[in-house]
């Protein structure tokens, strides 16, 4: 991959790649590997883009394709993690959003969610029109709103009294 399109082309939208793949995961280190995954297919695919939609609808595809496709992957082979002790090394734990108690909460919320329900809430965060959406995952704009109303619900019902 040369660095001008991880600087033209990944760089500007790593906060979607981002948002994505740590929903997706539980570590640091999954999240690296996702990461690292999203951007190497966006790199191959990057001849299959032909301009039809925004390139950050192009970027949502990749990212949740490739995250869901490592999901299930690790899902069958029903790989086991050995959580290590939190240790405090820095104060850059306070902008470190795998420690922020409350988007914890929301992330760990979220993960609960049906696979594609955890995409369209995601891109809706991410204040994604339902038309964008509907691009993104394959469904009308209608059935979008649909869903993220029930969606909200969901995740209103799991995290009512733990976000203070």
């Amino acid at each position: 991959m040369s660095k001008d399109f991880y600087t033209q082309f990944i760089l500007p939208y790593a906060g979607i790649i981002i948002k994505i793949c740590r929903a997706y995961t539980d570590n640091e280190e999954d999240f690296q590997d996702y990461y690292q995954e999203v951007c190497l297919q966006l790199w191959k695919s990057r001849d299959n883009f032909k301009g039809d939609s925004k390139w950050s609808t192009w970027v949502y595809r990749i990212s949740l394709n490739v995250s869901l496709s490592l999901l299930r992957k690790d899902k069958k082979l029903n790989k086991k993690k050995v959580e290590l002790p939190e240790v405090e090394t820095s104060s850059k734990q306070d902008s470190d959003p795998f420690n922020n108690e409350a988007l914890k909460l929301l992330y760990q919320a979220i993960k609960q969610l049906p696979e594609t329900d955890r995409a369209i809430i995601l891109l809706y965060l991410d204040e994604k029109s339902y038309q964008e959406i509907a691009e993104i995952i394959g469904l009308s704009a209608n059935n979008i709103g649909v869903k993220i109303t029930r969606i909200k619900k969901k995740l209103k019902t799991l995290l009512d009294g733990k976000i203070y």
